[in-house]
């Protein structure tokens, strides 16, 4: 008892105490300070329309059972060649002309469930970017058609696609960010709160070129016969870039 009175241990009391209350003190503070503000999202849409500038061709070659693979390719290159010169002649640049695929395979057949080779297949497919359909449309029928007379048998798929497109995103950004704050606006005024500054946003694009935009034949990219000059028409009409924008706001 005698040493619990004594000053030094009233002093160390005192210091123990003392230390205690600044780190509540402190703990208070860092969490007054540093408190999270209260936060609300909200999401605004932008849309822009636009007419499609450009159309990607996937068109295709298959050769079937071919008794050497050597011939397979050979016969394969020979009408590549043909229609390659034939979408030239079309209008359509060199550059604008490239191999999507390229291959070559055994044909395996089995009458009386006894596998037999029965020869060799080869296909090869170009993509053919086919530019200013805006002011053409006609062109993307005429591209099909010439090559299909010069040995075309499988019409992959068609997709469109816009030159501006990162100026159309644009565009539907600052679209989607008035509309974001015009909902924000009323979602305030409603529950009685004021907003703060933006602290955060982020975006998602709905629809684009390149995001289930594609039209596909008939045939699915399988091969078969294209009658000579069979073409169809593909309307691209008008369409839209959609982005949405999600703003944080702080909520005083």
């Amino acid at each position: 008892m005698e040493n619990f009175k004594s000053p030094k241990a009233i002093i160390a009391l005192l210091a123990l105490i003392a230390i205690t209350a600044v780190v509540i003190i402190s703990i208070l503070r860092d969490r007054i300070v540093n408190q999270q503000p209260w936060q609300v999202a909200v999401v605004g849409q932008g849309k822009v329309a636009y007419q499609p500038d450009i159309a990607d061709v996937t068109l295709g070659v298959q050769i079937d059972k071919v008794a050497k693979a050597e011939n397979a390719l050979n016969q394969l290159n020979d009408k590549v060649n043909k229609i390659i010169a034939a979408v030239k002649a079309a209008g359509i640049p060199p550059e604008d002309i490239q191999t999507q695929n390229y291959s070559l395979y055994p044909q395996y057949d089995s009458p009386d469930n006894v596998m037999s080779l029965s020869g060799y297949n080869a296909n090869q497919q170009l993509l053919i970017k086919v530019r200013g359909i805006d002011k053409e449309p006609e062109r993307v029928s005429k591209v099909v058609a010439e090559a299909t007379k010069a040995g075309v048998n499988q019409v992959v798929g068609v997709s469109f696609d816009v030159s501006n497109l990162e100026e159309l995103k644009q565009q539907a950004r600052i679209k989607a960010i008035g509309d974001a704050q015009i909902k924000a606006s009323s979602l305030a005024a409603a529950a009685r709160v004021r907003l703060g500054k933006v602290i955060g946003w982020w975006e998602n694009i709905i629809q684009a070129p390149g995001i289930g935009n594609a039209y596909y034949g008939d045939k699915g990219g399988m091969g078969g016969g294209l009658g000579t000059g069979a073409t169809s028409s593909l309307p691209t009409g008008s369409q839209e870039v959609i982005l949405e924008i999600n703003l944080n706001y702080q909520v005083r």
